[in-house]
């Protein structure tokens, strides 16, 4: 069975750094694209960043770009989204999810599995 579990969200100030971490289990997932999305209260899931096996390629959302930074351990399954300079409007559920191949996308029903997202919460 398929599992992922964010770990490392919580409450920071603006200007601040988090650095989430989601690990997979269930199965090798070193030929899987490996993404981020948040949701915030009231708004719909959106993509945030994403990385292809075995890390060649990344794409970011225009909000987050230049502030946050993706990457992967295929060794360990996990992927990791390190957030700096952190603002009120990143506060949000930021939840891991996966697909198979090499190809990036940004949209949400191209993502075979979901994990059930960490809080991050940006106090101004």
């Amino acid at each position: 069975q398929v599992q992922l579990v964010e770990s490392g969200g919580g409450l920071v100030q603006a200007g601040g750094s988090l650095r989430l971490a989601c690990a997979a289990s269930g199965r090798s997932f070193s030929t899987y694209s490996m993404g981020w999305f948040r949701q915030a209260p009231g708004k719909e899931r959106e993509f945030v960043a994403v990385i292809s096996w075995p890390g060649g390629g990344i794409m970011y959302a225009h909000s987050v770009q230049g502030r946050f930074t993706i990457s992967r351990d295929n060794a360990k399954d996990t992927v990791y989204l390190q957030m700096n300079s952190l603002k009120p409007e990143d506060t949000a559920v930021y939840y891991c999810a996966i697909r198979p191949g090499r190809i990036v996308t940004a949209q949400a029903e191209e993502y075979d599995y979901w994990g059930q997202g960490t809080q991050v919460t940006v106090s101004s």
